[in-house]
């Protein structure tokens, strides 16, 4: 946040109490949107569900809270959505921080095979499951409606907390899309001179490809 006291060095200059002003404003509305995701998406007593692990063994929704009594589950469109997969790639980083205060998971509509394929290219950290026979995204609200393609599923994250008595309830969620505060290099892109201007995620192929090619250069200890 900006600090507009005089003496107080600021980047915005005449700018500096307008800057703080809206800060402020976001930050309340983000207190109100944050009670509406709340009420608006509460389920009390989330059914069971199954999940395929990349191992190729089965979970319950139960078992992907592990020594948790909270989990975050990301709903990931799958291989074929650029966009999903950057918003991962960037929560990836954040996992070991995710992980010390709650279980921490994505869920993808793609197969086994293809989902070991994508986090080996994009050296996902975060455990990832296959929902693809599950109903789960569905009665989760992530699922719109069927394209050409087969069905369309629905970016965001659902938060869940496990009671006592072992009673699942969803107790939040929200949904991603480009601007939004669950990927890092929006607000970063709109500060520079042309905002995003065309910007498009790089694919696992290209990120590999960028890897190999950093593998190649020569090192700078041998130097």
């Amino acid at each position: 946040m900006s600090q507009c006291d005089p003496a107080t060095p600021s980047p915005f200059k005449s700018q500096a109490a307008r800057v703080e002003q809206l800060e402020a404003e976001i930050a309340t509305l983000r207190k109100q949107l944050t009670i509406a995701q709340r009420e608006g998406a509460s389920i009390e007593g989330v059914g069971e569900y199954c999940f395929a692990e990349l191992s190729g063994e089965r979970s319950t929704l139960a078992q992907l809270f592990g020594a948790h009594d909270d989990l975050l589950v990301i709903h990931n469109m799958g291989e074929r959505c650029l966009y999903c997969a950057l918003w991962a790639d960037g929560l990836s980083a954040l996992t070991p921080q995710l992980d010390q205060r709650a279980a921490f998971v994505l869920a993808t509509p793609d197969s086994v095979a293809s989902a070991r394929e994508q986090v080996a290219a994009r050296g996902w950290r975060m455990r990832v499951v296959s929902d693809a026979d599950s109903e789960f995204a569905k009665d989760m609200g992530f699922e719109g409606l069927a394209d050409a393609g087969g069905v369309r599923r629905l970016p965001g994250v659902s938060a869940f907390h496990r009671n006592a008595d072992g009673r699942i309830d969803r107790v939040s969620a929200a949904t991603f899309g480009p601007g939004d505060t669950f990927c890092a290099i929006w607000p970063l892109l709109e500060l520079l001179q042309d905002g995003v201007r065309g910007f498009s995620p790089l694919s696992a192929l290209a990120m590999r490809q960028l890897a190999e090619s950093a593998a190649r250069l020569p090192s700078t200890n041998s130097m």
